[in-house]
Parts: C-alpha cells; sequence; structure tokens
C-alpha cells in the first residue's frame, strides 16, 4: 500500500501493511518449509508433484514481512496447506534473485504469488501481508484457479481477475473484479478478498476516484468484519490522492476518517498489531494533509503508545524486532528519536549480523544531529548490507558528513553510491534512483569553496 504521508513513506521505508485477521503467536517451529532464494528449484519441484507454487517475495528490512515470517508462516492452522504447495521465499534484494524480481509484478513487500506449475503463470497475486484467516483464503483460491475444475461462472470470473492482477494489468484488473462482484452469490464467501483486490487494483491503476466510490459503497457491508480496516485505509489513502482540485476532496476525506477512526475502535473488527499501525500512519497523512499538526502529533503518540505495548507483548526477539521500524517512526514524527536509541541497540546485540538496526541507528543519531555516531552506525550497516538497500544507507551516511561538514567524505560517499547503483543487475537497478543520486552529487559539488 502506498502511504498517504510522504514523510511517513520515508521513515517506513515502503513496508506494506494490509492484511484481514488477527495473528496468532509466533511458534518455534513451523510446518510450512520454504526453499530459500530458488525459484527454478521451486518450480521443477511442483511440475513434479503436480502442485502449485506459492511464491513469497520479500526482503529484510520490510517489517511486515518479518511479522509474516514471526506470526503467521509457523501458525499451526496452515499445516494442512503444507504438502499442497511447495513454497518458495524470494529475497528481492540479492543479486541471485534479479531475474525472478524481474520476471514477476513486485509493486511493494510483501508480495504472495500462486504459480500454476504447468506454464509458470501467475494464478494469484496478493500485495501486502496477509493473516492465517486471510492467507487461508488464498490460497484456496489459487487452489482453484490453478485447478481449473468444477468451476462456478463466479469462480471463473474471479480467476480471470487474479491472472489479470497477476500478470500487473491493474486497470483490466479492476474492471474484472468488479464483473465478478456483479454476479456475485448472495454470501459469497469470496466477495470480501475480492472487493479487497478490487481496491488495490484501482489503488494501482491511479483509478482514485473509482477506489473511493468503491470503498465507500463496500464499507457498511464490511462494517464489523476484518475487512473494515482495509477497506478504511485504501478508501482514505484513495481519497488523500484524489487532485486538490476535485470538489467533493475535503469532505470526501473527512468521511473516511470517520470510517478509520470507526474502524480503528471496534472491538469487533479483528485485525494484526501490524496492521492497525498501517490505519495509523494513513490516518496521520491524513491530518498533514490539512496542516493539523496537533492532530497528527495526537495520532503519532497514540500511535506510539500502541507499539509500544504490542512490542512488550512480544514473545520472542524476532517477534519484539516487527515493531522496530514503526516505532522508530512514531519516535521521529514526535520529534522523540532517542526513544529509539535503546530499543535498536537491543536488536543489534539479538541479531548482530543483521544491517537493519546499525541502519536505523544511523538514521535516529542523524536526526539527533548526532552525525559522527550515525556515521559510524550507517558504516557498520554497511558492513553488512547487500542490494539496493545500500543505497537508502549511503543517503543517511551522505546526510551525516554534510551535517559534520565534510564535503569531501559526502562527495565520496555518493560517488560510491551511484558506481553500486549502476552495477545492480537488471531487475535491481533503477534509472530513476540512479538519477536522483547524481542529481544529489550535484547539489554537493555545487556547494561554494566556503561552505566545503
Amino acid at each position: 500500500m502506498r502511504f498517504a504521508s510522504p514523510k511517513l513513506t520515508v521513515l517506513v521505508a515502503f513496508s506494506l501493511l494490509i492484511s484481514g485477521a488477527a495473528l496468532a503467536a509466533p511458534s518455534a517451529k513451523s510446518s510450512i518449509v520454504f526453499i530459500q532464494d530458488d525459484y527454478a528449484r521451486a518450480l521443477k519441484e511442483a511440475k513434479a508433484k503436480n502442485v502449485p507454487v506459492f511464491v513469497e517475495a520479500w526482503a529484510t528490512w520490510c517489517h511486515s514481512c518479518r511479522s509474516m515470517n514471526a506470526y503467521v508462516f509457523p501458525d499451526p492452522a496452515l499445516a494442512k496447506f503444507s504438502a499442497k504447495f511447495v513454497w518458495a521465499a524470494i529475497d528481492i534484494d540479492k543479486a541471485q534473485n534479479a531475474a525472478v524480481k524481474k520476471q514477476f509484478v513486485i509493486e511493494g513487500v510483501p508480495s504472495f504469488f500462486i504459480v500454476d506449475p504447468a506454464d509458470g503463470s501467475v494464478a494469484l497475486r496478493w500485495l501486502g501481508s496477509a493473516t492465517v484467516a486471510q492467507l487461508s483464503d488464498i490460497l484456496d483460491d489459487g487452489t482453484k484457479s490453478v485447478a481449473k475444475k468444477n468451476a462456478q461462472r463466479v469462480d471463473k470470473a474471479l480467476a480471470k481477475a487474479d491472472r489479470l492482477y497477476g500478470e500487473g494489468k491493474n486497470s483490466e484488473a479492476a474492471v474484472a473484479y468488479q464483473e465478478t462482484l456483479a454476479m456475485a452469490p448472495k454470501g459469497w464467501s469470496r466477495y470480501g478478498r475480492t472487493t479487497e483486490s478490487l481496491l488495490f487494483a484501482l489503488q494501482s491503476s491511479k483509478q482514485y476516484g473509482t477506489c473511493v466510490a468503491r470503498a465507500e459503497r463496500e464499507y457498511p457491508r464490511f462494517r464489523n468484519s476484518s475487512s473494515a480496516m482495509n477497506i478504511a485505509a485504501l478508501g482514505l489513502d484513495c481519497a488523500l490522492s484524489l487532485g486538490k482540485d476535485v470538489v467533493e476532496r475535503a469532505a470526501t476525506v473527512t468521511r473516511f476518517e470517520a470510517m478509520a477512526r470507526e474502524a480503528m475502535d471496534n472491538e469487533r473488527v479483528v485485525v494484526a498489531a501490524d496492521d492497525r499501525s498501517g490505519l495509523y500512519i494513513v490516518m496521520i497523512g491524513a491530518r498533514e494533509d490539512v496542516k493539523d499538526e496537533e492532530g497528527a502529533r495526537k495520532l503519532a503518540a497514540e500511535w506510539s503508545a500502541f507499539l509500544d505495548r504490542e512490542a512488550a507483548k512480544a514473545a520472542t526477539p524476532e517477534a519484539r524486532t516487527v515493531f522496530d521500524s514503526h516505532r522508530l517512526s512514531a519516535y521521529m514524527e514526535l520529534g522523540e528519536p532517542a526513544r529509539a536509541i535503546p530499543m535498536l541497540e537491543q536488536s543489534e546485540r539479538d541479531f548482530p549480523d543483521d544491517y537493519n538496526p546499525p541502519a536505523r541507528l544511523a538514521a535516529a543519531y542523524k536526526a539527533m544531529e548526532k552525525y559522527e555516531d550515525s556515521i559510524k552506525c550507517a558504516d557498520r550497516a554497511l558492513s553488512r548490507a547487500y542490494g539496493p538497500r545500500r543505497l537508502t544507507i549511503y543517503r543517511t551516511k551522505c546526510d551525516s558528513q554534510i551535517g559534520l561538514g565534510d564535503t569531501a567524505g559526502a562527495r565520496s560517499t555518493m560517488e560510491e553510491a551511484i558506481a553500486m547503483a549502476e552495477a545492480l543487475p537488471d531487475g535491481q537497478k533503477n534509472e530513476r534512483t540512479i538519477a536522483s543520486l547524481k542529481e544529489k552529487l550535484a547539489s554537493i559539488e555545487a556547494k561554494p569553496a566556503a561552505a566545503q
């Protein structure tokens, strides 16, 4: 999901936060065993077993991905699916997975794909995290779509829509999802998942007006269900994406803010902590949109307190670190980045090979204007990091060097970042990112001699 608040989008690092039911407590052992970073092997095994491939596209920096690994995949309720799929986990930042990343439509992480082993086509795509109940529905739908046997007319229509969405044909998928819902029988069990998929497709294809209208139409149907928060969040985000010249924009945003607040406070709407956190981000974005600093800060304080409570309840270090990125974002939104230092230092002690804790420490220290500490943390993170994510760390280091007045060091850091960005393999290389880095380097070189 694309967050409404640009500032929070950067802080949260494009993590995705959509799902629709409560998470179970993390389990020490999972019945689902993923083939790590070897899609070709997974597809070969799936063909031999004649079962679909479940592909998880993820990244170590993605808090929703870590939530899935800590809370969802180990859940015993998913054991019944373990032999019905071959499971593949693809870290999109690893160079060896660049070709796979290019093959699939990955608009954000986590992204899940159910692949037909017969021809390698994507039968179903889901953007964002999923909870146990929601993932069960996705797996059931994907199995039916691949099987193509004894499908009802509405199920065939849904399978067509899912395939279009899986191919990244978002506009066509939106039409197909709407056609599916139009023919859905009363009480159809897949109505909720189809509605959410439709809203995703409309948002992805920038059909914000249609997204808003559909979300407003469907919200009352799901007011007391786990889908309420997703529909409210997607509707609010699409409302915020409407052009400022749209006459009813302000009133529409206000209505969706009310829906979001209702869903947040409704005890019958049971969702994961990870997803509730995502709704806070969109709600804060709505307050920032109208320059309501007090309202945004009030929500940020509520968000921060909520995340602190959830982290305190975590049963394992892995489960606790799920909340690190959002806790840092909340503290920075409040102008209190120092609050993140103890938790991030603990995470680095618990996971000494993980580059994320020192990378986040670097960001926190930069916000505190402790630039030397920021640079030290950035260097630790760079010694462990890999793939495109290194570029974010380079930016943090460069900014801290500029803060210290070390223009020569900042220039050297940007030159190193550009060289690395240009050397990334096809599928990870991004020309817009390279252009942005070069623009940053040019701004450093343009500084007057006195500043150097």
